[in-house]
């Protein structure tokens, strides 16, 4: 009975590191977005077109997740900084893994946009 015990709560254990570390944002604070935005980083949110207007980031483009591979063109030169957003994490992570993958070689994922 105490494997058992241990086995779940192990599980659990592991199941709360995954969630806060796929909630949490992706590699860059709030303050390095901000000085990384002011020396020329294109900021991109990730979100909706109805979630952008209802309200983003000052000085944000617009390039929703589920279109960014059509329009990436948008983002060169691929080796210009970008710092990628949107509501909780989770968009902003597959975006940055989208652009990483594609070759922009300086890509920082802020995740939730209250981060900033």
């Amino acid at each position: 009975m105490s494997v058992l015990l241990e086995v779940v709560i192990g599980f659990v254990a592991a199941l709360a590191v995954g969630y806060l570390l796929f909630t949490r944002g992706g590699g860059v604070t709030g303050p390095d977005a901000r000085r990384l935005v002011e020396a020329g980083a294109q900021l991109v949110d990730v979100r909706t077109a109805e979630e952008f207007a209802a309200g983003h980031l000052p000085g944000a483009v617009n390039i929703p997740v589920e279109g960014l591979e059509l329009r990436m063109g948008e983002l060169e030169p691929k080796d210009q900084p970008i710092v990628v957003y949107c509501r909780s994490g989770n968009r902003s992570g597959r975006a940055a893994g989208m652009l990483e993958r594609a070759g922009y070689q300086t890509v920082h994922d802020l995740g939730p946009m209250s981060q900033w």
